[in-house]
């Protein structure tokens, strides 16, 4: 993928069948899903590629133990079948992960056990494994971090886990292989209507340059996550909230605080959900939480008392509990939850499904869902436009069609999986240019060839794009990201040929934006 020339076809193209705005996963999902069915596609991100939402996910392509128990079964089926065609078009980037839930009252065994062989059954052909009971002794030699005292027995399920930005990436190159047009960092400033009131094109402004593109297509697709009512008020400013965002947050510790290759589901904390605490990329990811905020922001702070919960409640469960001095890194994203008019709910009791609305004028919105489902999300969208006239008829292709970099039996201790069959041409980079394959940082296998990588083939224009989503470090340990800055600033000028100002001021962004991955003492 090459922004330039993207640049070139947007200024050469007005007329498109499809615009997408935003490019997270949801928006990336319908740019695949509208190229493969042969339709011009054209799709604007105000940020980078997953910066929002998207990147901060609690890494997991899963059905969603919680609402089989809140009931909603339709959705964790869906969601079951989405795993699995997950897994089956992009196995480089989806693994089958083992969770245990602690059982430490004599009913939980006999509970939860019931509760996940129901699970595996809604899951059918597309099941990751059978769930079994543990007792004592196997679940204490599952989970030897944890209190013996929680574990007089243990449930062992499977589910999936991913890495949502590389997913991310995979989408776009899918996308762009098959015709799409892609630009990050080109937010859409206005609408165009026709004199009856119709949208029939949009302006977007070029970040970088200042340009602005006039375009037009036959569908407006408004994929933009937690900023989606500010959109629609763009277009329509006496339309009705759809969205009521939720933060929910993460923190990061050490791979010591969870020896071995099984992740911990506690099913009922203190405010009613479940926290996860997961191996990935050789730390530990503990999350998440539940809280209704009024402001949206694109990068969203961690609130000392999410922190304080999150810590709490693993130390009821760990050996070793862990302190804020622990924390190498804290994430905090906002659910788009998209809320049903009238209805007066807590954000943990607000359904994941997600939600269509045509507007007056014309844009299409979508909302809720996760990542798990952004394939059938992309689906439902355009088939909503097809069945409202903006679209000729043509069928979902996306059910059978790999991602980019497929490959079928990946090696997981390798630390370029990440990227399927384009690990290759990154190896032959390293050995083309020299000190290509030194290491960023001691403590993580990230080189130098994947900053070139990122900014010739994946359209990384920060220092924060490489740092936070091409490679993962900023969400593996905050202190070592901003170690690597000023090193990743300056090969990426190198590649874009830029200057020491542009380099000093791409290590001020990071810093201010990594200080926010940093918990306050």
């Amino acid at each position: 993928m090459n922004r330039e020339h993207f640049l070139e076809v947007l200024a050469t193209r007005r007329y498109w069948d499809v615009a997408v705005i935003g490019g997270g996963a949801t928006g990336l999902g319908i740019a695949v899903d509208a190229a493969l069915r042969g339709f011009s596609v054209v799709l604007f991100e105000e940020f980078d590629f997953c910066k929002g939402t998207s990147s901060r996910s609690t890494k997991l392509v899963h059905g969603g133990v919680r609402y089989l128990a809140q009931g909603d079964v339709f959705l964790v089926m869906e969601a079951l079948k989405e795993r699995g065609i997950l897994l089956r078009n992009a196995p480089h980037l989806v693994k089958d992960q083992t969770f245990i839930i602690p059982a430490d009252r004599w009913w939980e065994g006999p509970f939860y056990t019931i509760g996940l062989k129901f699970y595996d059954l809604l899951a059918g052909k597309w099941s990751f494994g059978r769930s079994v009971f543990l007792r004592k002794k196997l679940a204490r030699m599952a989970l030897p971090s944890v209190l013996p005292g929680r574990l007089k027995g243990g449930i062992l399920y499977h589910d999936g886990q991913f890495d949502d930005t590389r997913m991310g990436m995979a989408l776009a190159k899918t996308a762009a292989a098959h015709g799409a047009c892609l630009l990050n960092y080109m937010p859409v400033t206005d609408f165009i209507k026709d004199e009856n009131g119709k949208l029939s094109g949009l302006w977007a402004k070029d970040s970088e340059s200042g340009k602005m593109f006039e375009v037009h297509a036959r569908c407006m697709i408004n994929a933009t996550g937690v900023f989606a009512d500010s959109l629609r008020k763009k277009e329509d400013p006496q339309a009705k909230k759809m969205i009521r965002p939720s933060q929910g947050i993460h923190i990061v510790l050490d791979a010591s605080f969870l020896h071995g290759t099984n992740a911990l589901m506690i099913p009922r904390t203190d405010d009613g959900r479940v926290l996860f605490a997961i191996p990935w990329h050789g730390k530990v990811v503990v999350g998440t939480t539940d809280t209704p905020v009024d402001q949206i922001n694109i990068e969203p702070a961690a609130l000392k008392e999410e922190i304080d919960f999150i810590l709490k409640t693993a130390a009821g469960y760990l050996v070793r509990p862990p302190s804020r001095n622990d924390i190498l890194a804290v994430f905090a994203g906002l659910r788009p939850l998209a809320v049903s008019e009238g209805k007066e709910q807590k954000t943990k009791e607000i359904s994941r499904r997600h939600k269509l609305e045509l507007s007056a004028g014309g844009l299409i919105t979508i909302t809720g869902g996760k990542w798990t489902t952004y394939r059938r999300m992309a689906e439902e969208t355009l088939d909503f436009a097809i069945k409202n006239g903006f679209l000729p008829s043509r069928p979902c292709i996306t059910k059978k069609i790999p991602l980019h970099g497929y490959m079928k039996k990946p090696d997981w201790t390798d630390p370029l999986h990440v990227y399927g069959t384009e690990a290759e041409p990154i190896r032959e980079l390293m050995k083309k240019y020299p000190n290509s394959d030194r290491f960023l940082h001691p403590d993580f296998p990230y080189t130098v060839a994947e900053v070139v990588w990122a900014v010739r083939e994946e359209m990384a224009r920060t220092v924060e794009d490489v740092l936070a989503r091409r490679t993962r470090i900023l969400f593996l340990d905050a202190k070592a990201a901003l170690q690597c800055a000023p090193v990743v600033a300056e090969i990426m000028a190198a590649e874009l040929k830029k200057d020491k100002t542009w380099i000093d001021n791409q290590i001020q962004a990071f810093r201010e934006v990594a200080s926010r991955f940093v918990p306050s003492k």
